[in-house]
Formats: C-alpha cells, structure tokens, sequence
C-alpha cells in the first residue's frame, strides 16, 4: 500500500511550515498564544474572578493570577463533572482524562477540552509521526496498523450527567475520527476495557494474527503484552510475530532502564524508538530527531509555559521565567496556562533544556519525586541512568524498581533501599550494589559529597525482589493500567514499607 504511505506522508508534510514558525520565533507566538487564551476565557467564571478583561500584559497574569495545582483547580472540576459550563473553559466540557499520577492516592480529573484533543493531543500524535517519516523517508508505518496500549474510560458515575472518564489514551481513541480506527487495533471494545488481566489476553489474542508496524504505550504495560504473546505463541521474538514492526512510540517514565530489555525481545535491525510528552494535562514534546535523547518543545498547541526554576518551587510566591529566559542544563519545575482551562498550573514535571534554538529538552524528574534525607538531592534522572549503567556492567536486565531513604536511630548517618525487580539477575547482587553506588556518585556530586568516607550515608542496600511483584503491588492499590506507574524515587518510607509488608504477607501465607 505504498500509495496510502505516500497520501498520509503528504498531509503530514503540511504542518512544517507551522513547526517552523514557532521554532524561529518561540517568543512571539507564546505570546500571542498567551493572549488568546486569555481573550477566550474572559466570560467564563474563572476568567470573571481574575479579571482577564482587563489583562494587557504577561506581569499583569502573572500578578493577578496564582500558582496553583490540582487542589485549586478541583472545585471548579468537580462542578464541571455535575455538568455546569463555562467555568474554566467557555466551550462544553464533557470528557475528562483520569490521573492518580504517583504523588497522590487519589484521582485527579483533567478536563479535555475539544480545542485540547484537536489542537494539542491530536497534533502531537500527528507531529509524531511526521517527525518519524521525515527522519524515515523509507518507511512502511501506514502498511499495517498501530497498536496503542490503552487504559480505560466509563460513563461518569457521580450524577447523571452525560460526561466521561477515562486513562487519557482511552479518552483519546473514543473521540479519533472514524477512518482513524482503520489503522489502529485491537478493536476499541478491547483497547478500552477496564479489567487490565483480562484486557491484555483479548489484546494480545486479537492482535497476534494482525500486521502490526507500530505500537504506542507506557514501556511496563507493553512489555506485560509482550510477556503474554510470547505465552501464547511460544515465540521469544516480538519480530517473528509482528515482522514488520518498525517503532515503538513511548512516554510516561523515562525509556533509559527499559531500552536494552526492548530491544532483547525485539531483535531486528530497523527497530526505532520515538519519545513524546504527552501527559493528561496536555502534549509538550516530541522527539524531532533520530538517536536524539531530548525533545522539542511544542510551542503551538494552545499550551503556555512558564518555568520555574528549582529553587523557587515551595515559596509563597515563587517567581517563574518565561520561554526566551531559560538557560541550558538549569532545572525547572512546569507551569502551564492551557486550553482545557487550567491555568498557572504546575503539571509536576522538572525538565533541562539541552539547547534553546531550537527548545530541546528532558525530563529529569517530578516535584515531589526525589529522595533529600541527607542534603544528596537525588532525582529521577540520576536514578534511571545508574541502573541503566550498572546493568551494562553486570549484564542485568532490569524490569522495574523503586528506593527510598533509611534511617537510622540515634543516628544522622542513613542510606537508600531499592527493591528492584529484575528480568535478568546480576551473577552478584553485591558486585551490582557497589556499582550502582559508583555510578549515582558519578551522576550526583551532592550523593557522592554524602557517601564520602561514608560520613553521611551508608552503602546503599539493594534487594532483589520477586518478578510480578510491582505489577500485584499496583493491582492491590488500585493503580493497575492506565498511566499508573511504580514511584522510582520517594522522600518517604510510604511506598516502601508497603510493598515490603505485601511481600512478607505473601511469604507468610506461603
């Protein structure tokens, strides 16, 4: 179907000069956007309370509007669930993408806006794949059909109110134009299931016989799929199932641990791998270029950013920096003004511009995703590219893990716990221990300043957990599917106590 390839490729190709628009001249169309945003929700009750009738400037928005987060933003969501309008946002709000995260038990409703799914999910899909057959002219994509992984969406039970919610992905394929639904599968009825253990045999029993050229996921759950084609095909290759499988689109925690167990189950030359930023609150970045480990900053899809630098998060009134005062290698906790009607939020999300002509960046972290018992400042980033490292070093493979501090009594001096589950063990857990010690030193001066002579912190103490163990951990709390991921790093003892009880509750009861 080479003629299907080259019409798509076409209609893709039209949005360059847009790409290019807003990579010469980041400042002015942020602006602009800013102002649109405004202008739009002036009427809306939110817009009245703050008065964006009168807002002419960016330092008048940023004085007349505060820093907020979910919390700020519930009350009108939750009136917006009952179905009342024009709230936030003047246009109807029906649809609402659900979100636990990993910093909170509870779930957060994302209202999704039509503008929301047209101009920014929509088009960070479509910009995807324009970036992959730009990077590939040669490519086969539009052959066979894509495989999204998927969460779950039900009819809004608080009221009877026709509005809906669901993981994002599954909000996302319910409102896909109808000729999308001819190059995707399973078949929605699967994809949106809710029951996540049966939900992967019907996926993988209905997708093993189809032509599948891509696949799109969070890296756990795909490899869960993986797991399950390979028990009902007796195959080890996912290219002997699907051998024109050409790339694996990716997002929601970083790919560094996963890559080399990716790329052990699919062994094929030509296997690419694409990363996007598309979280509920809105879709931020793409992976532009070929073998490129940052992103580009989408600046057009009715998003606008602010930035605040680390060491402002938690003030009373942290001051933010807008899109041309950012410096390269600083870290920066988001803050967006969206058309799905949050506004000055804090998605959550640190990240580190590589350059800024064009905006690439990484995520190196969350807010509330790190680990500072002893002055170390550990992230996320630190975290993925230790394991990553150490596992080159000791051959192992790596499924998931998390860590947390340990503290000693009458005492300062601590050290880490991870509890990691992995899909190939190192010969030595105590070898791997020392290296990943190592390897955060080199990744971390304030670690390594901690681990000196051993005056703050100990050696960290790794231990191996069963495989499965995450994967129960989160059926049991209620986070199976979705977007939920495992928490890498945490400040508290929460997670980690938890799973160790499970575990030994499981060893008592045999």
């Amino acid at each position: 179907m080479p003629l299907i390839n080259s019409i798509l490729t076409w209609y893709l190709k039209k949005r360059i000069p847009d790409i290019e628009h807003f990579k010469n001249n980041p400042a002015e169309v942020q602006q602009n956007l800013l102002q649109q945003l405004i202008y739009t929700a002036a009427d809306t009750e939110w817009g009245k309370k703050w008065g964006y009738k009168d807002i002419q400037t960016l330092n008048q928005f940023k004085e007349r509007v505060p820093i907020g987060n979910y919390e700020s933003h519930k009350p009108y969501i939750e009136r917006m669930m009952r179905g009342e309008q024009n709230l936030l946002w003047p246009t109807e709000v029906k649809w609402f993408a659900k979100s636990s995260g990993t910093t909170s038990a509870k779930s957060k409703f994302i209202p999704v806006t039509y503008e929301s799914l047209d101009q920014c999910h929509f088009q960070g899909g479509k910009d995807a794949l324009l970036f992959y057959c730009t990077n590939n002219p040669e490519t086969t994509l539009f052959d066979g059909k894509g495989l999204i992984m998927g969460g779950s969406h039900q009819l809004n039970r608080f009221t009877s109110s026709e509005s809906y919610y669901g993981d994002l992905s599954a909000v996302m394929m319910q409102n896909l134009p109808f000729w999308a639904h001819f190059f995707r599968t399973p078949d929605l009825s699967i994809a949106i299931m809710d029951n996540w253990d049966e939900k992967v045999e019907k996926m993988a029993l209905a997708t093993m016989e189809e032509d599948v050229t891509n696949i799109s996921g969070v890296p756990t759950w795909t490899l869960v799929l993986f797991d399950k084609l390979f028990e009902l095909t007796g195959k080890n290759n996912i290219a002997d199932i699907w051998p024109n499988l050409e790339l694996y689109i990716h997002g929601g925690v970083s790919f560094t641990p996963y890559k080399s167990r990716f790329e052990s189950l699919i062994r094929k030359s030509g296997m690419n791998y694409l990363e996007t930023y598309n979280a509920s609150e809105g879709f931020l970045g793409v992976q532009d270029l070929n073998n490129h480990d940052s992103m580009l900053l989408m600046l057009d899809y009715g998003i606008y950013y602010e930035f605040m630098p680390i060491s402002e998060y938690g003030k009373e009134y942290p001051q933010t920096k807008s899109i041309e005062d950012v410096i390269p290698g600083e870290a920066y906790a988001l803050v967006i003004s969206t058309n799905a009607g949050l506004w000055r939020y804090i998605i959550g999300d640190t990240i580190k511009f590589t350059e800024t002509n064009p905006y690439r960046f990484t995520i190196t972290g969350r807010t509330k995703h790190f680990i500072n018992a002893f002055g170390e400042e550990l992230v996320i980033e630190n975290a993925d590219y230790a394991i990553k490292a150490t596992c080159e070093q000791t051959h192992a493979m790596v499924n998931d893990y998390t860590a947390a501090p340990v503290f000693f009594e009458h005492s300062k001096i601590g050290t880490h716990e991870w509890l990691i589950e992995f899909e190939k063990e190192p010969e030595s857990i105590e070898i791997f221990t020392q290296l990943l010690d190592e390897n955060l030193k080199k990744q971390n001066s304030d670690y390594e300043a901690k681990r000196f002579k051993d005056m703050a912190m100990i050696m960290p103490v790794v231990k191996k957990i069963p495989k499965g163990t995450f994967h129960h951990w989160l059926y049991k709390s209620g986070k199976l599917g979705g977007q939920h991921k495992v928490p890498r790093l945490s400040n508290t003892r929460k997670y980690m106590d938890d799973i160790l009880a499970m575990i030994q509750a499981k060893n008592l009861n045999g």
